[in-house]
């Protein structure tokens, strides 16, 4: 009889590149060229104040409730800019700035959240599911085109979004061991944002890092600084990689924070320190972002003046070409043009019935 230690295929570790300023570690800095640079602080600022607007527009009734992204744009854009274009992106509900990068136009994102399902309509040839409210769900779906590109042979791979809350349902636990045994290639980004809803980090699992999880499934997983944009690119880029050349999946949990609140139906003083609040938003990604631009002569304060400008019109245009298709959307009858491709009898008699007035007579 004996008694030794098993040695673990992966360790786990710690990544950060960029120090709370924007200084980069030089020897593990990625090599990004300028206008992709330019590209994501520019999605970044994009997603924040299109969040901060939709914050306004909620309070006064002209929308519904949505789940703001402040606080996770450098876990969701070094991510997704780590991949591909015609890639597969599984999101969860919280993805604005994962979904501005990839083409999906504001107005569609502001008619969804106004409770029109067409905003949900994803824009064509755009490798994209669409938003999933059900925690972990989704990452059932993202394991599931996994598994099909690689029977097909494609060299594409999968994305899929989700938060620390996710890692807690047993779809995670399912999705993980499915894309392990069946070697998918599928990237799991987890932003740990330290709050599933009220419940803190701590009191989920007893687990020092979430990408430990990963371990029981015989994959690699990392744990990153998810306010340090460049870190997580890096580790996607590593976890793309490895997805593309059959290596298999990569759990990569994104340590940040949510700096706004859970959705507009959530008000965090109920159960957030606001000290706690204060300590990360020293950490904002996106000053440091621009901390690390500027240090590397890509940008000047009067050029985020010029951005500000920029993107405060964009955001309101987005508003103007909602509201026109809201308008348009008024028209019940719109109900019987998404079913089929072409109207059978029956549904036509309904849609005139209801047209005159008589839809009470056709059940």
């Amino acid at each position: 009889m004996s008694r030794k230690k098993i040695r673990l295929e992966h360790p786990i570790e710690y990544f950060q590149i960029l120090d709370d300023k924007g200084k980069p570690e030089k020897a593990l800095e990625p090599g990004v060229d300028k206008d992709t640079l330019l590209r994501m602080h520019r999605t970044m600022l994009l997603s924040r104040r299109f969040d901060e607007y939709q914050l306004r527009w909620q309070k006064q009734g002209r929308i519904g409730t949505f789940a703001p992204a402040k606080g996770q744009e450098a876990s969701q854009i070094g991510s997704i800019a780590a991949v591909e274009d015609d890639d597969w992106m599984v999101p969860s509900f919280r993805e604005t700035a994962v979904a501005l990068w990839r083409g999906t136009p504001m107005s569609g994102l502001l008619l969804y959240n106004a409770g029109y399902n067409e905003g949900g309509a994803i824009p064509e040839g755009q490798n994209d599911l669409p938003i999933s409210i059900p925690v972990a769900s989704q990452m059932i779906e993202a394991v599931g085109i996994g598994y099909a590109l690689k029977r097909r042979d494609k060299k594409q791979l999968v994305i899929s979004y989700f938060g620390d809350g996710a890692t807690s349902e047993g779809d995670f636990h399912e999705a993980l061991n499915f894309a392990q045994t069946f070697n998918t290639p599928t990237v799991f980004l987890c932003q740990n944002n330290q709050w599933a809803i009220s419940v803190p980090r701590e009191k989920q699992t007893p687990s020092k890092t979430l990408a430990q999880k990963a371990l029981a499934y015989g994959m690699p997983g990392i744990q990153v600084d998810g306010n340090d944009i460049l870190a997580v690119y890096a580790a996607t880029c590593e976890a793309a990689e490895r997805a593309r050349n059959g290596e298999g999946p990569t759990l990569i949990e994104c340590v940040t924070y949510r700096l706004s609140v859970h959705t507009t139906a959530d008000d965090p003083g109920k159960y957030r320190d606001e000290k706690e609040e204060q300590r990360w938003e020293e950490w904002d990604p996106i000053p440091r972002f621009q901390g690390y631009l500027k240090h590397r002569r890509l940008l000047r304060d009067k050029d985020i003046k010029a951005l500000e400008k920029e993107i405060d019109k964009e955001v309101k245009a987005a508003w103007d070409d909602a509201s026109e298709q809201m308008e348009s959307l008024g028209d019940p009858e719109s109900m019987f043009d998404h079913l089929l491709a072409e109207r059978p009898a029956y549904l036509e008699e309904q849609r005139q019935a209801m047209k005159s007035g008589r839809g009470d007579q056709h059940g």
